[in-house]
């Protein structure tokens, strides 16, 4: 049995240069070939015979234009032949941004304060003045700073990410932020062929330097396709949750999992303590079993030796805080216990210790 079959689409629906693909040959148990006219080439469809493979052959070819109207790059961020740029290096951006170094990619920085960047100068990292030079020398873009403010002005503003970069570059917001604004900059992102991602992390410090960070993505699963290599530089658990501001409202979730779960941290020592109990040994004990947690691995040691070096500013728990009280709101919701965590935060912070980590809760308990 014979079969033959002609795609051809108006050229007011496909993009310039689709070709027109004419089905050759197709038996039931031989391979179907389409001729694309535009490449002036055949392709075989090995995988598909028959009436099956005419109308597999076609899906598949339709997706694949599809895919480029998007706009999405079907290319390949390699190492040394890619740009990364990276704006914010902080505590945790700093690490984020050496593990791109190591892998050989080309990296240049920004920051507000250049002596933050110092580090990363010295092992090959290239210094630009502005962000608005960042963006015109990157490939894709990736920004980690304090406040919702600053994530707006540095996308947003007149020397800013979307107005600078170049069609095709990739945005990839990684600070906790609101989900409506991920949802803004990956709008106007769009406007001028640029793929935007909100891709908060957990993991602190310790994740960052390591690179083992938990990273949460909102976005098109095309743009998330072709960044996720680069993401899996900083991080081991990579998941896209969903559109625009998707990664921004998993973020929130895990905050108020901490929140609460950080009161528990620092109540749990403060009553080994009263107790008489050796606290470190008590965590031997409790952190191997149904409360362990990474707080209570990671930080309740920070606790007990009086190391309050932030890995993760008061300040900045206090912001994240105050975000998902907010999109909670919104959406009707109570949480009792992150307002309590909260409020014992902003105490701490009314008194001058906002720059200090999130551990430093233990010292409301042991006032």
């Amino acid at each position: 049995m014979m079969a033959s079959g002609l795609l051809n689409r108006s050229s007011n629906d496909r993009p310039s240069g689709e070709g027109v693909y004419i089905l050759i040959f197709c038996a039931r148990r031989v391979p179907c070939f389409f001729f694309d006219k535009a490449e002036r080439n055949v392709v075989n469809h090995s995988r598909y015979t028959g009436v099956a493979g005419i109308i597999e052959g076609f899906r598949e070819i339709k997706e694949s234009d599809r895919d480029e109207r998007r706009g999405v790059a079907k290319l390949t961020l390699q190492p040394k032949e890619t740009v990364i740029g990276f704006v914010g290096t902080g505590v945790m951006g700093k690490s984020m941004a050496s593990h791109f170094l190591k892998a050989d990619y080309q990296v240049v920085v920004y920051t507000r304060t250049k002596a933050k960047a110092e580090d990363l100068l010295e092992q090959g990292a290239v210094w630009k003045e502005h962000v608005s030079q960042v963006a015109e020398a990157s490939d894709v873009i990736i920004t980690m700073v304090g406040y919702p403010s600053d994530v707006e002005e540095v996308y947003l503003g007149a020397e800013g990410i979307v107005t600078h970069a170049k069609p095709g570059s990739f945005l990839i917001d990684m600070t906790t932020s609101k989900p409506s604004l991920a949802v803004k900059i990956y709008e106007e992102a769009k406007k001028r062929d640029l793929h935007s991602l909100d891709a908060p992390v957990s993991g602190g410090d310790i994740g960052a330097r390591e690179a083992r960070l938990t990273i949460m993505v909102g976005g098109d699963q095309e743009a998330f396709d072709a960044v996720e290599p680069l993401l899996k530089v900083m991080g081991t658990n990579v998941v896209l949750q969903g559109g625009p501001g998707a990664g921004q409202h998993t973020k929130m979730c895990n905050q108020i999992a901490i929140a609460t779960n950080m009161i528990g941290v620092c109540e749990a020592i403060s009553y080994a303590k009263k107790a008489g109990l050796n606290p470190t040994r008590v965590l031997e004990s409790i952190a191997a079993g149904a409360a362990g947690s990474w707080s209570l691995s990671n930080l309740a040691p920070r606790m007990i030796a009086g190391n309050f070096e932030p890995g993760f500013y008061i300040k900045h728990f206090i912001k994240d805080m105050g975000i998902a009280l907010e999109a909670a709101k919104e959406m009707g919701l109570l949480t009792p216990g992150l307002e309590l965590s909260k409020s014992l935060y902003d105490e701490l912070a009314a008194n001058g210790m906002e720059d200090n980590g999130t551990q430093a809760l233990i010292k409301w308990f042991e006032k």
